[in-house]
């Protein structure tokens, strides 16, 4: 598969945390119920641990109860790229970013009473999260 954004493992490596680089190159998953952005509730703006593009918005976020940050939707459905993926002995749909392909988690059609019944299960460290500048206290808001 091609991306716009393309760099060569030796350069993710050096860009990504080891953790980081595990999960987004390599398709491994952070533990459940460890990762920052769980329980961030804040408004903002959710993009790619490896390329910064937008992925999700905070309205988006809901408790799934399952460990990992999840969303109804992406910010676009061109933002991700869905692919059937067969390990782990069962049939899945992984979520990679679509600007550099690096695996973000997993879609599932368990969303129960979220407006779409999906429930996009992102790995924490394959994310960035951007809140609002509105929620944001400025220097003269702190002085």
């Amino acid at each position: 598969m091609s991306y716009p954004i393309t760099k060569s493992e030796h350069e993710w490596q050096e860009q990504l945390s080891p953790q980081a680089y595990a999960v987004l190159r390599q398709a491994a998953t952070e533990r459940a119920w460890t990762g920052e952005l769980l329980d961030e509730n804040r408004a903002g703006l959710y993009t790619c641990g490896a390329c910064g593009a937008e992925l999700f918005q905070s309205g988006t976020k809901f408790d799934a109860g399952c460990g990992w940050p999840s969303f109804y939707e992406s910010v676009r459905p061109e933002a991700v790229k869905l692919v059937e993926d067969r390990s782990a002995g069962m049939v899945r749909t992984e979520v990679l970013c679509a600007s550099c392909g690096s695996h973000l988690g997993h879609v599932f059609p368990d969303g129960f009473g979220t407006p779409t019944g999906d429930r996009y299960c992102m790995n924490s460290v394959a994310l960035n999260f951007h809140p609002d500048a509105a929620d944001t206290p400025t220097n003269a808001d702190s002085a």
